[in-house]
């Protein structure tokens, strides 16, 4: 590929961009993975992925991308034959459930169209018919990276009390975790599902399940094979803040500078940092008369903006477009979605300048691919942002 002048632009919805703290933070030479430095720094990283997940409970950190700790969650809560029940809301839903069956459970799959999210009313309905209780789990990703929706946890958790049922509740929050308010703990959440490379900042190579006492004391009986994947032998190590095989341990420093930009910012301000980041985009693509995959405004990603090109026009070739012109790298369509939909990634270390330069690029791509679409959309955007500063300034 020809020299690109300027840096990269990285608007997938996952790896993100790495700042440059957290780069060189991890850039230390290797430590004794079972000295004292190491433990400190493990007691450090566990404790503050509490604060990220907003539980009091365990949080177990794996060497591993998030479909590592997918297996992790599964592998430690339930048995061979066991039903869960998940939902099919986009191609990473589907990646879970195909897990879920090599693992030997009986996966109950509620099929949808992929713009929409979890339904709870579904939920409820196939609890209540369940008198016998075999369904032991249910699964759901709180926001689907491939199609840009985010369901309701909560709505889920009600709809689980509701119909009075024990089943666990796994949920996948990879594309969600530090970028949308997620409440592991008021939820009721029982196993959540992380991973590093997205609202953490950070490269890919760590995966988090956060644990309710529920889930723990389920591990216990569990039968599923697992080793790399055991939460005991992890949590009896992480109490000196070791772990019971050599750790990721230049990631662990890049964590914990993770954590103190997150901390530094204020989680809540993170959360409403991604939500106007997400508004400006999406108030692009409506102004360029595109379409969002998603169709209820109440599950609209703050994370990633995922956009259909009109009929006849290929996602993928625009996409190329805007790599080899302007250096930046655009989310593809994924499973069913494929070469129809591109994706704007808005999520992790990002400004609103940033985020101007990324809508700009699409908009000149649009127009050099020659794709059907009408200007003026990230003066829109930039507008909407503007105002929104000037609003924030106002006293209350």
């Amino acid at each position: 590929m020809p020299y690109h002048s300027g840096r990269q632009f990285v608007q997938l919805p996952g790896p993100t961009n790495v700042p440059e703290r957290i780069l060189r933070a991890m850039s230390r030479p290797t430590i004794d993975h079972r000295g004292p430095e190491c433990g400190l720094l493990g007691l450090e990283v566990l404790e503050g992925m509490k604060e990220v997940f907003q539980t009091s409970g365990k949080v177990v950190i794996f060497p591993s991308s998030g479909s590592g700790a997918w297996e992790g969650a599964l592998t430690n809560t339930l048995s061979p034959g066991d039903k869960i029940l998940m939902f099919e809301v986009g191609q990473f839903a589907a990646l879970w459930i195909g897990v879920a069956s090599k693992l030997g459970l009986d996966v109950e799959v509620v099929q949808t169209d992929w713009r929409h999210g979890v339904d709870a009313h579904v939920v409820e309905a196939k609890l209540r018919d369940d008198r016998e209780h075999k369904i032991k789990a249910v699964g759901v990703v709180h926001n689907e990276t491939s199609s840009g929706v985010t369901s309701s946890v909560g709505a889920v958790r009600a709809a689980m009390k509701r119909a009075q049922h024990p089943a666990l509740l796994l949920v996948d929050v990879i594309s969600s975790l530090a970028s949308i308010d997620y409440r592991h703990d008021e939820w009721e959440v029982d196993v959540s599902v992380g991973g590093s490379q997205k609202g953490m900042m950070l490269p890919p190579g760590l995966g988090f399940n956060a644990i309710s006492s529920k889930a723990l004391a389920a591990s216990k009986t569990a039968k599923l094979p697992r080793s790399y994947w055991d939460w005991q032998m992890m949590l009896t190590q992480n109490v000196n803040g070791f772990f019971p095989y050599t750790p990721a341990t230049n990631m662990l420093f890049g964590l914990r500078e993770s954590l103190n930009m997150l901390r530094e910012e204020g989680l809540q301000n993170v959360f409403k940092r991604h939500e106007r980041h997400g508004e400006a985009a999406r108030r692009a693509v409506k102004a360029w008369g595109l379409e969002n995959v998603a169709l209820d405004p109440k599950e609209y990603s703050n994370s990633v903006t995922a956009v259909y090109t009109p009929a006849g026009h290929s996602a993928d070739e625009f996409r190329k477009v805007v790599l080899e012109r302007f250096n930046m790298a655009l989310g593809s369509g994924l499973g069913k979605l494929a070469d129809k939909v591109f994706r704007i990634g808005h999520l992790g270390d990002l400004n609103d300048l940033m985020l101007a330069g990324a809508l700009s690029g699409v908009e000149m791509g649009l127009d050099l691919a020659g794709v059907p679409h009408r200007k003026g959309g990230a003066a829109v955007a930039l507008e909407f942002l503007t105002e929104s500063l000037k609003e924030a300034a106002v006293p209350a």
